[in-house]
């Protein structure tokens, strides 16, 4: 006498598996749901204020009476005045802003901040893939090791422009060891080394925490496997552990490109808050134009900023595999299926 054995009770119930996963998945969204109320409110309304201040025309000096009125709708003025250095007198008329207007500082302003980013993000990615590496070795000081390293990510970021202010000036320590008179707060060049530097010390720790996560996350018998066949250190690093950590490695990227794509705080206290500072970011001209007054053109550079940073998002999500949570989501569909 044979036993029927249907197909259902072997691969499981998929159905079922599918209604649960959808329950869980509302279930979720429903405790996310109060957090995210609160994010909209807190982050929707500043964009969607500064966005409307952009399309509205600066106060001016009326020269008929001699006050100062609101400006109206002024459509796209106000990035026609950062993207094409377009300028309006106080009589009306259109033409190219004289040297020393805020506009003339912008495409410097985005070189610099883009040097800064791919400069800073690079480095700190090396550096933090080594600390890693470390801190994720079977040793007895590990726990040391990673209180160490992670020191200058925990120092406030102007203690940091003040400690590598000191350390860079003329007669500081990096011109006493290095044996050299280099001005490294007035020499352009000089300027933005000195700003990478204390970038890259400041941050690579982070990175390497982010890093560190996605390390331990591999399990140890991939690595005993690969050893046991043969495998090199190099090959166990460039066929295991970098496809393996990728994900995270990819997300610590973003983070840290995010961030250094609106750097302020660094280059002002190091080196200048000038406009025309050779390390002026697009940030320290939002603060300079609302300084001035100009809070309606500083409103439109804010979102031009805003619109890089969610471009560049975009492209490291939807291409370079930043996603990790769509990574998660394929692993959970897949468990489930089975």
């Amino acid at each position: 006498m044979t036993t029927a054995v249907h197909r259902d009770s072997v691969h499981g119930d998929s159905p079922s598996r599918s209604r649960a996963l959808k329950r869980d998945t509302g279930q979720a969204a429903l405790l996310v749901a109060p957090a995210m109320a609160v994010l909209a409110v807190v982050i929707g309304y500043p964009i969607i204020r500064a966005i409307y201040l952009s399309f509205q025309g600066n106060r001016r000096l009326d020269p008929a009476t001699g006050v100062f009125t609101d400006g109206g709708f002024a459509g796209l003025e106000n990035y026609l005045y950062w993207l094409t250095n377009r300028c309006m007198s106080p009589s009306g008329v259109v033409g190219t802003c004289p040297p020393g207007v805020l506009s003339t500082d912008f495409w410097p302003a985005v070189r610099i901040t883009l040097f800064f980013t791919v400069v800073t993000v690079l480095l700190e990615t090396v550096l933090g893939m080594i600390m890693a590496l470390i801190m994720n070795t079977e040793s007895r000081g590990r726990a040391l090791i990673r209180a160490a390293v992670l020191i200058p990510w925990a120092i406030p970021t102007a203690v940091t422009a003040k400690l590598w202010q000191f350390m860079f000036a003329p007669a500081g320590i990096v011109n006493s060891l290095l044996g050299t008179d280099i001005a490294w707060t007035t020499d352009p060049w000089a300027a933005r080394a000195a700003v990478i530097v204390a970038d890259v010390w400041k941050t690579a720790p982070f990175m390497a925490l982010l890093i560190l996560a996605g390390l331990q996350m591999i399990p140890r018998e991939v690595y005993e496997a690969a050893r046991v066949d043969g495998a090199s250190r190099w090959q166990q690093f460039t066929r295991i552990t970098l496809p393996l950590v990728r994900p995270a490695l990819m997300v610590a990227v973003l983070f840290r490109t995010l961030d250094a794509l609106r750097m302020y705080d660094l280059p002002v206290i190091m080196i200048s808050g000038s406009s025309n500072s050779p390390t002026a970011t697009i940030s320290q001209l939002v603060v300079e134009d609302m300084r001035q007054g100009n809070f309606n053109s500083a409103s439109a550079l804010s979102t031009l900023i805003f619109l890089l940073i969610f471009a560049v998002a975009f492209i490291m999500i939807r291409f370079l595999g930043a996603n990790v949570g769509q990574v998660e989501r394929e692993k959970r569909k897949r468990r489930f299926r089975r």
